[in-house]
């Protein structure tokens, strides 16, 4: 699992990539801002974040977790020294998968993130489980009935062909709807 540590701490950012290191986890990179975080979440794939609240300037941890809930779509930890109630109320709306208070111990880090990770994984449905309800409700541009239908053949491995005579239309007609 490829994760994104965000901490404004250099040393702190390198005892949290070496004790990922010492499991399954790859750091694939260490931002010390927000700035730094968002460019990295748009160049590489990454399947999960450790991110500090308070980064030392804007943005802070808090408006990099609602880009992620926007427009990566993969599970964060918060790791922060704050424990009061109007952060805690920001830090909801985010919803992230887990709340680290520092300092923390490192089973409790490496179990939170596993945690986030699964739990995030068993969160989408599975394949067979879709429905064009649940396609619409996430996905930009709203299928149809009939492009539902196709896109459930080509996960099935079908091809142009076999789903244009399964539908009784032409190729051309499912190369459009596609």
């Amino acid at each position: 699992m490829k994760v994104l540590i965000v901490e404004d701490e250099p040393l702190v950012a390198q005892d949290i990539a070496g004790h990922l290191k010492t499991v399954d986890f790859s750091v694939i990179g260490i931002a010390h801002d927000g700035s730094a975080a968002l460019k990295i979440l748009e160049e590489k794939e990454v399947d999960a974040c450790l991110l500090d609240i308070t980064l030392g300037s804007d943005p802070d941890g808090i408006a990099v977790a609602h880009e992620i809930n926007k427009r990566f779509k993969i599970p964060f930890v918060f790791l922060t020294s704050h424990s009061d109630r109007g952060t805690i109320e920001k830090v909801k709306e985010t919803r992230p998968a887990g709340y680290l208070l520092k300092p923390f111990d490192e089973n409790d880090l490496l179990t939170s993130l596993e945690i986030a990770i699964f739990n995030h994984m068993n969160s989408r449905p599975a394949a067979r489980d879709l429905t064009i309800e649940y396609v619409n409700r996430h996905v930009p541009n709203v299928l149809s009935e009939r492009e539902f239908e196709i896109l459930k053949l080509v996960r099935e491995g079908k091809t142009n062909r076999l789903i244009s005579e399964e539908l009784n239309v032409s190729v051309n007609t499912i190369k459009t709807h596609l």
